[in-house]
């Protein structure tokens, strides 16, 4: 796993290697413990001995020798993530998160992060490599925005923000904005990077409160069909246009 990928998945996706281990199929958490005291397992390249040492999922595990898969099935999930509920896998201050909301027994954690009022499409997987490229700024991934604003937006507050603006000394990538005829407070944007809030933070750099945000595309996927709170499956069509879209 290089170092770019391992940037993209949060920290504390990281699982103990044994329970890893036990996840692929290959031995119990207590046998897993004792294959790394035995000196069999690699880690990256590198023998790992110290049982409670963490993984990321896209790390490369071997067991004398052979590869191990994370997970013995690739998982994929698209959530309308309601509002008040935590983008993560746990909260430690006893809040909602999104996996209360997609009851399965495998271990999957969300593609990037939507803050806690933003509302729509979430993806969740356990495919460590397609979430990295997903979320990395270099495959220019979709994210297609709603945004309902608390005054109209100005024209040239627009071709601003469709230009690129500067946000904390960094200057964010070209979007495209398309404001509602009917209602120049409602405005669509398609940004191709996941800089924290950004959406929120560009329209407040202009003077804008954001009421009102939902995400309704990532990629090629959405949440058409779904009530909000609801998730399904990914096709295996949706699922392989996602990994044309990063290379994959």
């Amino acid at each position: 796993m290089n170092a770019a990928t391992k940037m993209q998945i949060p920290e504390d996706q990281r699982i103990r290697l044994n329970k890893f281990l036990a996840d692929a199929g290959i031995a119990s958490r207590r046998k897993a413990d004792e294959l790394i005291a035995r000196g069999v397992v690699k880690v990256n390249g590198r023998v790992v001995t110290e049982l409670g040492t963490k993984v990321h999922p896209g790390d490369l595990v071997t067991v004398e020798g052979k590869p191990v898969s994370p997970y013995k099935h690739l998982t994929y999930v698209v959530l309308n993530k309601p509002k008040d509920y935590i983008t993560t896998t746990r909260d430690e201050y006893g809040r909602k998160t999104v996996l209360d909301l997609v009851p399965i027994k495998t271990r999957i954690y969300p593609v990037g992060r939507l803050d806690r009022n933003t509302t729509g499409v979430l993806l969740l997987t356990n495919d460590g490599e397609m979430a990295a490229r997903l979320t990395h700024p270099r495959y220019g991934v979709e994210r297609e925005y709603i945004v309902g604003l608390d005054k109209p937006l100005a024209p040239h507050h627009a071709q601003s923000i469709a230009r690129g603006v500067d946000l904390d000394g960094e200057t964010t990538g070209p979007a495209e904005v398309i404001v509602s005829p009917s209602d120049e407070r409602q405005v669509c944007i398609i940004l191709r990077e996941g800089k924290n809030r950004e959406v929120r933070r560009l329209f407040e750099h202009f003077g804008y409160e954001v009421l009102k945000l939902h995400r309704r595309r990532y990629g090629t996927i959405t949440v058409q069909g779904l009530a909000r709170g609801q998730y399904r499956h990914l096709t295996r069509q949706e699922v392989l246009s996602l990994r044309r879209l990063v290379g994959l």
